[in-house]
């Protein structure tokens, strides 16, 4: 293609709109332009990367023994209210009416639509296993779209679905496809890491995040340097090792602490390590109260405590409500003697002798408190958030923490769609069985965007060359000069008749100017041909990811790009 014939609107400064990288980029690189908050129009540059994405999702999908389908945009409600989602979703779910007041969904995701699908046309075992794909156009009603192709109120995605006999067919088909996201982002040269998540809205027994690594990453997630284990930071556990069987020192006492309240201000005047303290908070979770215990030293993970509580959103209990159900002052509440309430407690205060506790008294405090002498408590969870260089639970190695763009979902449903609309099958003895269902999502927008957050420099995009909009860029200088247009022209249909995707940069303009382009929409093989090289038939090669330049032959171009196309591959 001829940049002359080609619409990339390339712009010299930062949008004022752009709030990351990506988005800066790809509108400074003319890839997208904006129509309305969070609503976006992909120009051809942009619609190349997204087909190529695409490409390399449907291979993958079809390989997985996936079938692609295609599914309405338009819900009707009444599928909706069999999930109960109507109401559930909120104000997210984008609802219309048509002419006769019916109301209908601007589908975010397609577990009921595909489900409904099911329950009408499969009836046998002899149907199942099956997954269904589908490449489409969803809908949110974000109530900040934000960070362009990241946050959106209209998005691409790849969702697929997955409907089995029992647990075991669906566990295998849920490793199908977490295996065919792995080779997915693998082509597409991305890092990226498969992490423990929460299944959220979806809901389901258990799910895997793939995030792309980045600096600019919205999420925190726990990665060991020694293994494999990766989980996103609300759910991650670390490895606590059990303390000395230290002798129990004499009785608790109640010491004063007038007006410290603090853990830093308690550990400071009683010149104990935060370690030794036992935190005592006060949650609620709709009407329900419970007493959450913790280590002194560690951060309650409040996405662990609202899963033990089925989901429900939990916050913190205010001083009144502190003094009305726990019968303590703010500040000063511990388990000693705590009656009529829920007392959940994390592992970590198993292991502390002669603690410090509340005191359940105004300016009191408690020491030599411990576990199973002095307390008891309702349940022992994990409800710890953990941090840099906690111990990895899978090989003790060392946790890091660091930040990702989730590009990608799987999640293993069980039967919480397949009940809600009766999706069952007859098995071999004619019995009739709920069938199990697994969901797995890829955000299309989003993983080119996250793509860019991992690959730019200051001079703009570093595509991996599966997802380039072209592989190569010729960059004619002088375009006056016969000899040096000839040799251009040859070197691109010498590319085009060999399968390479080209653009010529075939413009009037300065080489700074092309340079700059080339470098803002970043073509992964820049060739460049001018006046001095051209008379011997040479021609330059620069790399953009690391700036290397090799000068060749005319003639030996072909094949110099080939292999540089081949080592880049999915990368």
């Amino acid at each position: 293609m001829y940049w002359s014939k080609t619409f990339i609107p390339t712009l010299r400064e930062n949008p004022k709109e752009a709030e990351v990288v990506s988005h800066n980029l790809l509108l400074r690189a003319g890839f997208i332009r904006k129509l309305a908050a969070g609503i976006y129009i992909f120009l051809p540059l942009g619609l190349r990367v997204i087909h190529k994405l695409e490409r390399i999702i449907r291979e993958e999908m079809d390989v997985s023994g996936a079938q692609e389908i295609l599914m309405p945009a338009l819900i009707p409600k009444e599928l909706w209210d069999e999930t109960g989602r109507w109401d559930i979703y909120g104000p997210e779910l984008m609802r219309v009416q048509d002419r006769n007041k019916r109301n209908f969904a601007l589908g975010p995701t397609h577990e009921e639509v595909v489900t409904h699908l099911v329950h009408s046309e499969v009836h046998s075992y002899r149907q199942l296993p099956v997954t269904f794909y589908q490449i489409q156009t969803k809908f949110r009603d974000e109530i900040r779209p934000r960070f362009g192709l990241m946050r959106g109120r209209e998005f691409g995605m790849k969702d697929a679905y997955s409907f089995d006999r029992d647990e075991k067919g669906a566990e295998e088909s849920y490793n199908k496809a977490y295996e065919a996201y792995n080779k997915i982002f693998k082509r597409c040269g991305l890092k990226f890491r498969a992490v423990y998540a929460d299944t959220g809205q979806i809901g389901g027994s258990f799910s895997h995040e793939f995030m792309v690594l980045a600096d600019t990453g919205e999420d925190f997630i726990a990665v060991c340097s020694s293994c494999d284990y990766a989980s996103n930071i609300s759910l991650a556990k670390n490895y606590l090792e059990n303390v000395k069987d230290d002798a129990l020192s004499g009785p608790v006492e109640e010491i004063d602490t007038p007006g410290i309240k603090s853990i830093e201000e308690v550990s400071g005047f009683l010149k104990v390590t935060p370690d030794k303290l036992i935190k005592t908070l006060l949650y609620k979770a709709g009407k329900e109260f419970a007493a959450v215990l913790i280590r002194g030293d560690l951060t309650l993970n409040e996405t662990k405590l609202s899963n033990y509580f089925g989901g429900r959103e939990v916050e913190l209990a205010g001083e009144e409500e502190i003094m009305k159900v726990a019968k303590s002052p703010a500040g000063f509440i511990g388990p000693v003697g705590l009656k009529g309430i829920k007392i959940l407690a994390d592992h970590s205060i198993e292991n502390i002798i002669n603690g410090v506790t509340g005191a359940n008294k105004k300016d009191k405090h408690l020491k030599n408190v411990n576990y199973k002498r002095d307390f008891f408590v309702t349940e022992l969870l994990d409800l710890r958030k953990v941090k840099s260089g906690d111990m990895c639970p899978q090989c003790k190695g060392s946790l890091q923490i660091v930040k990702g763009i989730e590009v990608g979902h799987v999640f293993k449903l069980g039967l919480r769609y397949s009940k809600s609309l009766k999706a069952v099958f007859l098995d071999e003895d004619g019995r009739e069985k709920f069938i199990v269902m697994g969901c797995y999502g890829i955000g299309i927008g989003r993983t080119a965007a996250a793509a860019i957050e991992q690959n730019h420099d200051k001079d703009g995009i570093i595509w991996p060359m599966a997802l380039a909009p072209y592989h190569v860029v010729i960059s004619l200088l002088d375009i006056n000069s016969e000899t040096t247009k000839s040799l251009a022209e040859r070197c691109y249909r010498t590319f085009i008749k060999n399968g390479i995707e080209v653009l010529f940069d075939d413009r009037n303009e300065k080489p700074g100017v092309k340079f700059k382009d080339a470098d803002l929409i970043g073509i992964p093989v820049r060739i460049t041909i001018g006046a001095k090289r051209a008379v011997n038939n040479e021609v330059e090669i620069r790399i953009r990811k690391t700036g290397e330049v090799t000068i060749v032959k005319a003639e030996d171009l072909l094949n110099e790009v080939n292999k540089i196309i081949l080592q880049n591959k999915g990368s």
